[in-house]
């Protein structure tokens, strides 16, 4: 974590706007350092993109399927802070890339690079000579301190590599992190994921998938914490006014309160809305960010029949044109009362985005009618009207992240003196992810706090 002594911003005024999870990092870091913290969030509930939602039938249930992994360790220590125990919200699990049938690599739990390098040479479905050229393949990144040249995509970094060790373990990682194909995918930020995540501390890449609700990780946990050291939490409030003081003292007007400092912590085209005035060159460039959308799916086999023996989470290498990539059973996550449940996680769905919401909804009932055949061939497929594939929700966020491509020019976290930007899109060396989006928080109170021990 970030480390700002206590009491180092005073009581000087900060406004953070979004609570989301690095408006909430934003706010928890500069409380700490003694500022007089106000947040105001547009929603109901804090989270952003990364919450839990009541729908109509009275169910709760997140916004999306979130993966973290043990390289998080911004993200831990601030569920840490706000008195969240990471180990009993966070099931940690081996890195395994494996087919719904359990097929695939699995790397050491609790594991480092010689651990990860142990689980590829033992990878048993692959042939040796595949084995052998995927460790020859990582091992020479390694050594090239895991940097290669610029405008490299994915599908360039990984020629040389065995088919089968690119369509097993490279590319299913780089839907994951980078939620961008292979082909437009930025290399050197996968390099980046690959250099925290599988040669960084033991432990790094463990798998850490959530056992309760997104909103019980972090954000209901950091806002009580909030409001007990102070903070304002302004929730159903959004802003639409910002501009800076005109009258030759520094600071800012956020509707209509001065503040000293204020952090944007929005997505990047709400924040390109508010400083389309006062920053138009920063608006601009956050506005053009290309944008990549998600969808989750929440489905459920039969009550009746054998609820099938699905790994936490599966890789699925699916037929041409079907739409997710990840599947997560439920039941072995959250446990009691998630029988039978499932998600399907579906990244860069620009195409069926644009198709009625029913196209997507019967393409991915469709994908896991499949799945479940494939994995028990000898029990019939569930029929598309059985309570098997019953559709219970169907999330589709259209700009849920941004398209990880080479060369990308992501907005900076400066927008203006005494006005700072957060949030996982923010211009860094990692893609969007929660810890992403946490260490940007951090990093904006760091920069409110040097700027104001310069003036």
């Amino acid at each position: 974590m970030c480390a700002v002594a206590e009491g180092a911003l005073g009581r000087r005024r900060i406004a953070i706007i979004g609570a989301g999870w690095s408006g909430l990092a934003a706010a928890v870091h500069a409380t700490a350092a003694g500022a007089d913290v106000t947040v105001y969030e547009a929603g109901r509930q804090p989270g952003g993109r990364a919450a839990s939602t009541t729908g109509p039938d009275g169910t709760e249930r997140d916004t999306g399927q979130h993966i973290l992994i043990g390289a998080y360790r911004a993200t831990l220590g601030l569920m840490s802070q706000v008195g969240v125990d990471p180990a009993q919200v966070l099931r940690r699990l081996p890195m395994a890339l494996v087919d719904p049938a359990g097929r695939g690599l699995t790397l050491h739990l609790g594991g480092g690079l010689l651990h990860h390098a142990a689980s590829l040479l033992g990878w048993s479905t692959l042939p040796w000579r595949a084995r052998l050229g995927g460790l020859l393949w990582l091992g020479r990144w390694q050594a090239a301190r895991f940097q290669c040249p610029p405008g490299w995509t994915v599908a360039r970094l990984v020629q040389g590599c065995p088919q089968a060790v690119v369509e097993q373990l490279i590319e299913p990682l780089c839907v994951a992190a980078l939620n961008t194909p292979m082909a437009e995918a930025d290399a050197q930020i996968l390099l980046n994921v690959f250099r925290s995540a599988l040669a960084g501390p033991r432990g790094s890449a463990d798998l850490l998938l959530p056992a309760a609700a997104l909103s019980d990780l972090l954000p209901r946990p950091a806002c009580a914490w909030l409001s007990l050291h102070g903070a304002q939490l302004r929730m159903g409030t959004p802003v639409r006014h910002l501009a800076p003081i005109t009258d030759g003292r520094d600071g800012w007007i956020v509707e209509t309160e001065t503040f000293d400092q204020v952090i944007l912590a929005t997505p990047a085209r709400v924040a390109a809305r508010l400083t389309a005035d006062c920053a138009p060159q920063w608006a601009a460039l956050a506005h053009r960010l290309p944008q990549q959308a998600i969808a989750t799916a929440w489905l459920r086999v039969p009550t009746t029949a054998a609820e099938p023996d699905l790994p936490a989470m599966s890789c699925l290498k699916g037929a041409l044109g079907e739409p997710a990539q990840f599947a997560f059973s439920l039941a072995k996550l959250h446990g009691h009362g998630q029988q039978g449940v499932h998600t399907l996680v579906a990244s860069g769905v620009a195409h069926w985005a644009t198709q009625p919401r029913e196209a997507l909804a019967g393409a991915l009932q469709a994908q896991f009618r499949r799945m479940l055949g494939a994995v028990n061939p000898t029990t019939p497929p569930p029929s598309a009207g059985s309570v098997a594939t019953q559709l219970l929700h169907l999330h589709l966020d259209r700009q849920a992240t941004f398209a990880c491509l080479p060369g990308l020019d992501r907005p900076p976290a400066r927008i203006r003196p005494g006005l700072w930007a957060a949030g996982d899109y923010i211009a860094g060396p990692y893609p969007a992810t929660l810890e992403g989006a946490v260490l940007s928080g951090q990093q904006a109170v760091e920069a409110a706090n040097a700027a104001t021990s310069r003036s």
